[in-house]
């Protein structure tokens, strides 16, 4: 669909993509635009063709490959074009509302939007990886009842730019740019932040076809893990137009319990949802689906639990393992979590069944970054902020 913007020479409206619609400063925003799109927007501003396919490539490498977002820096772009570049367009980043670094290291990052909307970024460092846990939404419209992001209302989804601004944000944190696949500390991204991927299905998979761009970014899809929650009908495509590694948020092994903590299970049962597990393209011993599994005191972490879990992935034979994810408690959590011995019993009983099942350690606790626990203050304005930051941002604007 596309929008119809005046154009300065022209008397009718240029038809524009509705991507391309400007900022609230008038220039367009090249961050999540494809390689097409970004040479179309090139053309829309009246750039000879030819020309414009030129500039797109210089563009595209230094967005994606140097990480730089001024103009006047772009060396091999001319001085008279830079300028004009910088007087239509405009490489964005997330603004930083707050950083935070635990100290095991994980650090977090709370973006705020344009329109004064709320997110986080969760960087998790390790001794030969490091994983960016990025946002797809602003807030969730799942409601499991173990996941604080749960109890938030859904504010909208987040757009290509700004799920590729998270990677490059934390790719100017690590003073990763030019990129290399080598040396590098952000090696591994999973879209398992705030909201459910699958309900922002195309806005994700755009942004990930940026991020697996071996002009740019360049992270190899081995190395993107997109988590559901179970929205079956998309599950199949995901593996089709994204082909990324595939989680499944499964905590529960009865109808009675993945109702109760995972609410989506009354809509997509579990036999659907792990037949759609079996149907996943490119799922195989190498590339095997991890089952997330949170461990709940009393609740799903019993020996019968972890022997039913066993029974379900040999019945639908899938090529799988487990992460049992010891629970992160919030003020006002309904639930607690499962104690070490009977996490450990509960793991040692799937190994023993020739499935791996490892315990996930919990990081970023104490600035609330652990799994389960990220929540924005977003919720919690009042429509008087809200009010008050519009109004400052258009006097700013003057």
């Amino acid at each position: 669909m596309a929008v119809l913007m005046p154009i300065p020479g022209h008397i009718d409206p240029v038809p524009v993509p509705r991507s391309f619609a400007p900022r609230s400063d008038g220039r367009i925003d090249l961050l999540g635009l494809s390689k097409a799109d970004l040479r179309m927007a090139l053309e829309t501003s009246q750039l000879e063709p030819k020309l414009a396919k030129l500039r797109a490539k210089q563009l595209w490498h230094w967005i994606y490959n140097r990480g730089v977002t001024d103009f006047a820096l772009m060396t091999d772009i001319s001085k008279v074009m830079q300028p004009w570049l910088a007087a239509r367009f405009v490489v964005s980043r997330p603004q930083v509302v707050q950083a935070q670094v635990s100290e095991d290291g994980t650090r977090k990052w709370l973006l705020r939007s344009d329109d004064g909307q709320d997110y986080e970024a969760v960087f998790i460092p390790d001794a030969d990886r490091g994983t960016l846990c990025v946002s797809s939404q602003v807030g969730c419209t799942l409601n499991c009842r173990f996941c604080h992001t749960g109890t938030m209302r859904l504010v909208r989804n987040l757009t290509p730019a700004e799920i590729v601004g998270q990677v490059m944000l934390a790719r100017d944190a690590l003073g990763e740019w030019p990129s290399s696949p080598e040396g590098r500390m952000l090696t591994n991204i999973v879209m398992m932040g705030m909201g459910e991927p699958l309900y922002n299905f195309d806005n994700v998979r755009d942004a990930l076809k940026l991020v697996m761009d071996g002009d740019g970014l360049a992270l190899s899809k081995r190395r993107i893990t997109l988590s559901t929650s179970g929205v079956v009908p998309l599950m199949a495509r995901a593996g089709e137009e994204i082909g990324v590694n595939l989680a499944v948020s499964l905590h529960a092994v009865t109808k009675e319990i993945r109702d109760e903590i995972v609410p989506i299970n009354r809509k997509y049962g579990i036999e659907e949802l792990l037949q759609a597990c079996a149907d996943y393209p490119g799922a195989n011993n190498a590339r095997r689906i991890t089952f997330e599994y949170v461990m709940l005191k009393d609740k799903n972490d019993s020996d019968a639990d972890a022997r039913e879990l066993v029974r379900l992935i040999k019945h639908y034979k899938l090529p799988a393992k487990v992460n049992l994810i010891p629970f992160n408690p919030w003020p006002g959590a309904p639930y607690e979590c499962s104690t070490p011995e009977r996490v450990k019993a509960f793991s040692s009983i799937i190994f023993e069944s020739g499935i791996s099942a490892p315990v996930r350690t919990p990081r970023g606790r104490d600035i609330d970054a652990a799994c389960g626990q990220l929540k924005t203050s977003s919720e919690r304005k009042s429509r008087a902020e809200l009010d008050r930051l519009a109004e400052e941002k258009q006097a700013a604007l003057g």
